[in-house]
C-alpha cells in the first residue's frame, strides 16, 4: 500500500513517504476571518478532512494543524467601517467558520492556533532572519530580502526578474518585491511590542512561525487553495527555509469553487454563504457536493448541480435505509473497504473513482433486494458504510444524527402528503380508471418520486430529478 499525492513543488504525483513511520503531519492554511465563510472557503477544509480520514483509515497517526488568521488589513478595515473592535470582527467570523466546518462534518483539528497568539514565535523568527542576512528593519517594519534566498519562486515556477513590481513603492524597502513580515504601527491599528518598535504581523510570517511551533522544523504536508501558491506559500517557504527549517516536504493544493467561471469571492459579490446554504440544503448533501469532485478540479456552482448531487446521494441513502429496515437494525460497517475503492483513494485521493465503487455496490445491493437476497444486500450495505465512513458521508453516523431527526420530521410530512395522492391513485385503479392512475403516477415521477407497486401496497422513494 502506497499513497500517492500530487506535489505542487515537484509538479507531479509522488509516492508519499512520511518523515516518521506511521505518522503524518499536516499544516493547512485556514480561515482569514474578515467575513463569514462561503462554500468556496469550506471546500478546502472538506478536501483536507477527507485526506486526513484516509490517512487515518490507512493506519497513520495524523497531526492536523489548521490556523486562524485573526489580524490582517481586511479585518482592520472592516472594524473601522463598522466602528467595532478588530477582535470582535475576527471572533464572530471565526465562530461562523467553525460552525460551518462542524455542519459539514469536518473533524476538529489537532491544533487550531490564532496568529495573534504567536507574536513571540514571530519575533524569534524575524530575529533569526535578520541575523542571517535575510531580513532587515526599516522605519519600524521588517522586510524579507527576496534576493537573499536563491530558491524564491520555485513553488510557483516564476522568475524574480519577471515578477511584477508593486505599483507604489514603500519607503525603506531595498527592493520593491521584498515583502513585509512585520508592519510598523499606525494610528488606530492594533499593535504589539518588538525589538524594532510596535507593530503587527504581516500575513505570511504567521504560518511559518506557527508551523515551526506545532510541527517542528520539518513536517509532511502543507495544504491550501491554489490561490495561496503565490505569494503566500512562496513567502512562507522563503522565511522558513532561510530561518533553517526544512519545512514542508509535500505541497498539496485544492482548486476553487467558481460561479460563471470566476473564483467565488466576497469581493466579487458572487459568494454563497454556508450559513444560508444549510437553511435550504441538507448539510450532508452539501458535503457530498463539495467533497466528491477531485480536489484538484474546479467546481462550477449551480443550483442544478446541487440538485444532481442531492439526487445521487438520495439513491445511496435510500439503499442504506431499505437494507437497515430489512435487517431489523443497524448493519455495522465492514472492517475494510473494497480494493477498488482503496486503489482510487491511494491514487492522489481519487474520490470520483472511489465514489463510483460506492454506487456500484449500491446497484448490486438493490439488485439483491429485488431478488430477495437478504444476505447479499446486507453484505453490500456493510461495504457501503465502510466507504461512506471514509468520506464522512455515512448517513447512519452519529455526526448526522441531528440532521437525521430533522430529515425524519420532513419525511413524515412528505409521506403523509404522498399517501393522500397514492390513495387517490388506488381508488382510480380500483374502478379501473387506468388513465387517471397512470397520470397520477407520471406527475409524481416528474416531481422526483419513484413509485413501486408491491404486494403490501405502493411505496415511494426519491429518484433523479
Amino acid at each position: 500500500m502506497t499513497i500517492r499525492l500530487y506535489d505542487t513543488s515537484a509538479r507531479q504525483i509522488r509516492d508519499f513517504t512520511p518523515l516518521t513511520p506511521g505518522c503524518v503531519s499536516i499544516y493547512l492554511c485556514g480561515a482569514t476571518v474578515q467575513a463569514a465563510p462561503h462554500i468556496g472557503h469550506i471546500r478546502s477544509g472538506l478536501n483536507f478532512d477527507i485526506m486526513r480520514r484516509w490517512f487515518t483509515y490507512r493506519g497513520y497517526d495524523v497531526t492536523f494543524v489548521r490556523n486562524v488568521t485573526d489580524i490582517d488589513d481586511k479585518i482592520i478595515r472592516k472594524a473601522a467601517e463598522q466602528n467595532r473592535p478588530w477582535w470582535s470582527i475576527g471572533y464572530e467570523n471565526e465562530r461562523a467558520f467553525n460552525d460551518a466546518y462542524d455542519a459539514l462534518g469536518c473533524l476538529p483539528p489537532t491544533y487550531e492556533p490564532r496568529a495573534t497568539g504567536h507574536v513571540p514565535e514571530m519575533v524569534e523568527m524575524m530575529r533569526g532572519l535578520i541575523e542571517r542576512g535575510h531580513a532587515y528593519e526599516a522605519d519600524g517594519s521588517v522586510y524579507f530580502d527576496v534576493r537573499s534566498f536563491p530558491g524564491y519562486l520555485e513553488l510557483s515556477n516564476q522568475d524574480l526578474d519577471d515578477l511584477r513590481q508593486p505599483d507604489e513603492g514603500v519607503s525603506g524597502k531595498r527592493d520593491p518585491r521584498d515583502f513585509a513580515m512585520w508592519k510598523a504601527t499606525k494610528p488606530g491599528e492594533p499593535d504589539w511590542e518588538t525589538p524594532w518598535g510596535r507593530g503587527r504581523p504581516g500575513w505570511h510570517l504567521e504560518c511559518s512561525a506557527m508551523a515551526h511551533k506545532y510541527l517542528g522544523s520539518a513536517f509532511d504536508i502543507h495544504g491550501g487553495g491554489i490561490d495561496l501558491i503565490f505569494p503566500h506559500h512562496e513567502n512562507e517557504i522563503a522565511q522558513a527555509k532561510a530561518f533553517g527549517d526544512e519545512f514542508a516536504r509535500y505541497w498539496v493544493h485544492n482548486s476553487w469553487v467558481t460561479m460563471s467561471g470566476e473564483k467565488m469571492s466576497k469581493s466579487l459579490g458572487n459568494s454563497v454563504l454556508v450559513g444560508e446554504m444549510v437553511k435550504h440544503w441538507r448539510p450532508i448533501v452539501l458535503r457530498y457536493y463539495l467533497g466528491t469532485p477531485h480536489y484538484r478540479s474546479t467546481i462550477e456552482y449551480s443550483e442544478e448541480a446541487l440538485r444532481e448531487a442531492e439526487s445521487a446521494f438520495a439513491r445511496i441513502e435510500g439503499f442504506v435505509q431499505r437494507v437497515t429496515e430489512l435487517a431489523g437494525g443497524t448493519v455495522a460497517a465492514a472492517d475494510e473497504v473494497p480494493p477498488a475503492f482503496a486503489e482510487a483513494m491511494d491514487d492522489d485521493l481519487g474520490v470520483p473513482g472511489a465514489l463510483a465503487v460506492v454506487h456500484t455496490a449500491v446497484r448490486q445491493g438493490n439488485s439483491a433486494l429485488a431478488a430477495d437476497d437478504k444476505e447479499a444486500a446486507v453484505a453490500r450495505l456493510a461495504e457501503v458504510r465502510a466507504m461512506l465512513g471514509v468520506l464522512g458521508l455515512d448517513p447512519l453516523d452519529a455526526q448526522w444524527a441531528g440532521e437525521g431527526d430533522r430529515t425524519e420530521d420532513l419525511h413524515g410530512v412528505v409521506d403523509t402528503l404522498v399517501r393522500l395522492v397514492l390513495d387517490q391513485r388506488e381508488s382510480a385503479r380500483a374502478r379501473k380508471d387506468w388513465a387517471t392512475a397512470d397520470a397520477i403516477r407520471d406527475r409524481l415521477g416528474q416531481s422526483g418520486l419513484v413509485i413501486e407497486d408491491s404486494p403490501s401496497g405502493p411505496r415511494w422513494t426519491l429518484g433523479t430529478r
